[in-house]
């Protein structure tokens, strides 16, 4: 076990909460969940981020209208703080909401000792936090011209240099203190997915006003967890909200062995059970997996250099694990993981047939085979289109037409200027040297990530120097279009093409799209998308996905198959497709020591 894992920083924010035994919570303080993150968070507040590992905490702290019911396949939406689901009219153009009464934020110094009501005005102006361009908010594609009034309020921000909160917006404005109305420009069937994403969760305006820059620090929500101490990059403690309302665990199984257990041991009890969880990061493999067999973690994935001691050929779990009651669920993202080259970079930028041939020669050089075979251990399938499957838009039968194939990569190379000097190496069309700068972080399947690289690149001639980072400043510095190359993944937030689409979009670069990438041509097929409903735009995104293949702005590479192992004391885990934190859902068979 590496040492990172037991240490203490200097820094570290702890906030005051109430004692969980004078609480209305039904969760225990002396059930303690231990889980880890593979990287690093980099706060909470999700209008500004997008970080996966932040959201994965900011999705139990803060409460959206809607979320999804926990065991329904296919992904079902359910009230959160809706009492229902909404009143539609306009075919889809109006959703109206009524927020439950007595839902209560939790206790901060923001309110200056007043209990806080939840109110439709916060939904409001929540979702003005995400229209305000100071905010650079990636969420922002989500709702871009889809809400009447809302794009003339963020054109007269970028103007006057501020975002006016007091105006009122006609495409969304709270009707009283509970009902909430959406007014969108045309009638959209995937708007209530967009508002069960932890961005839309509801935020309360006195605390941003009171917290400034400091927010991602002090997450105050309404839901079933909240933030009880915090050292950046190292450790994260949540605690049982005492003022949360709870819910009673009544989810009907699918019909698996899976979900029968789980609806056995759970069925009728008040949720949450699960007193804290407390979240370590450990970036190393190797330390997660000790920490998992030491029963320091309660679940975690299977790590690539795990697989082969843990499953046998069937991708089973071996007998030793089943004795220690050890179980395994293995599901397949609902993403896709890629390679990102910075359109805007000055060496493999642009769109010069010059600088296009050579990124698809980078693109043909990489071995995706190998890559699965090597990094996941098999565990992946190949990525063929821009939209994953389990997502609405993707086609099982496309194909990519880019391919492994070096010696076609060499030629194209050699037709346009990049010849090799005396060392073996290319060079630039103008003589200079050709030096590829790959981001990547220091974990081992990074490195191993990065021999595959170097190994594919010397085949076509390409130098390249890898430059080691962590993961929450490597995704800082592509947002903001400043690096050349790095590997990325993307997990649908809702399960709908048009959140892995809009990754390209032209406008979203500075906030979801880090190749930076601006295309005329798909541009135009996302905004032909977007008029479209979800059951006929499959065509569209099978453009784009084509497209991008012309252009290569990113590399495809694949599908994972997360394979989670379950300590036995654990109940009621299952991996949701969409959601990725699961707390407020489990219960520990024997309580331990915090």
């Amino acid at each position: 076990m590496k040492s990172k894992f037991f240490t203490v920083a200097l820094f570290s924010t702890v906030i005051v909460f109430a004692p969980l035994g004078n609480a209305k919570t039904p969760a225990q303080a002396d059930k303690v969940l231990r889980i880890a993150f593979e990287a690093p968070d980099d706060g909470f507040d999700m209008v500004k981020t997008f970080n996966f590992y932040s959201g994965n905490v900011a999705d139990v702290i803060f409460e959206r209208l809607l979320q999804y019911d926990y065991l329904a396949n296919p992904v079902k939406l359910v009230p959160a703080t809706a009492q229902s689901m909404p009143v539609i009219k306009e075919n889809g153009k109006v959703y109206i909401f009524k927020i439950k009464p007595g839902i209560y934020f939790t206790a901060d110094p923001a309110f200056k000792g007043q209990r806080r009501e939840l109110i439709a005005e916060d939904y409001v102006y929540s979702v003005k936090r995400i229209l305000d361009p100071k905010n650079h908010s990636s969420s922002y594609a989500f709702i871009d011209q889809k809400i009447v009034g809302a794009n003339a309020l963020v054109e007269q921000a970028k103007q006057t240099g501020r975002f006016n909160y007091d105006a009122k917006i006609e495409g969304v404005k709270a009707l009283d203190r509970y009902t909430l109305q959406f007014t969108l420009t045309q009638p959209d069937y995937n708007f209530p997915y967009i508002l069960a994403y932890s961005t839309f969760g509801a935020t309360a305006r006195e605390v941003v006003d009171y917290y400034k820059d400091r927010l991602g620090m002090h997450p105050v929500g309404t839901g079933p967890y909240m933030l009880s101490k915090y050292v950046p990059r190292s450790k994260i403690e949540l605690v049982a909200n005492p003022d949360y309302r709870g819910f009673v665990w009544n989810f009907k199984s699918t019909g698996t062995a899976w979900d029968n257990q789980l609806v056995k041991e759970m069925t009728g009890k008040k949720m949450p059970q699960i007193g804290k969880v407390n979240i370590s990061i450990i970036e190393e493999e190797q330390s997660r997996w000790l920490a998992f067999q030491s029963k320091q973690l309660d679940f975690d994935k299977l790590t690539s250099s795990s697989i082969p001691k843990v499953l046998d050929q069937n991708n089973q779990l071996k007998p030793a694990m089943r004795q220690k009651g050890i179980r395994l669920y293995p599901n397949k993202e609902a993403e896709i993981t890629y390679t990102m080259l910075n359109m805007r970079d000055l060496i493999i930028g642009g769109n010069s047939l010059d600088k296009i041939a050579l990124r698809r020669a980078i693109a043909m050089s990489f071995n995706v085979d190998e890559y699965i075979r090597i990094l996941r251990k098999g565990q992946a399938v190949k990525a063929e289109m821009l939209v994953p499957a389990g997502v609405n838009g993707h086609n099982p039968k496309y194909r990519s037409s880019i391919g492994y194939n070096p010696s076609l990569a060499n030629k194209l190379l050699d037709h346009f200027g990049y010849k090799k000097g005396a060392d073996g190496y290319r060079n630039l069309p103008n003589g200079k040297a050709l030096v590829l700068k790959i981001n990547t972080e220091s974990g081992s399947s990074s490195v191993m990530y990065s021999e595959l690289w170097k190994k594919n690149l010397d085949a076509i001639g390409i130098r390249a120097d890898f430059r080691v980072s962590n993961f929450a400043d490597n995704l800082k510095a592509a947002t903001q279009c400043q690096y050349m190359i790095w590997g990325g993944a993307w997990h649908a937030d809702y399960p709908e093409g048009e959140n892995f689409t809009q990754l390209l979009y032209g406008p979203n670069v500075g906030r979801g799209n880090q190749s930076c990438y601006s295309s005329s041509a798909y541009d135009g097929l996302y905004k032909q998308a977007m008029q479209q409903p979800p059951e006929k735009r499959m065509p569209y995104y099978e453009k784009m996905s084509r497209q991008i293949e012309a252009d290569n702005p990113l590399i495809l590479q694949d599908t994972r198959i997360r394979n989670w192992v379950i300590q036995s004391h654990v109940q009621g885990f299952k991996a949701h497709p969409i959601m990725n934190s699961n707390w407020q859902y489990l219960d520990i068979a024997s309580p331990r020591q915090k």
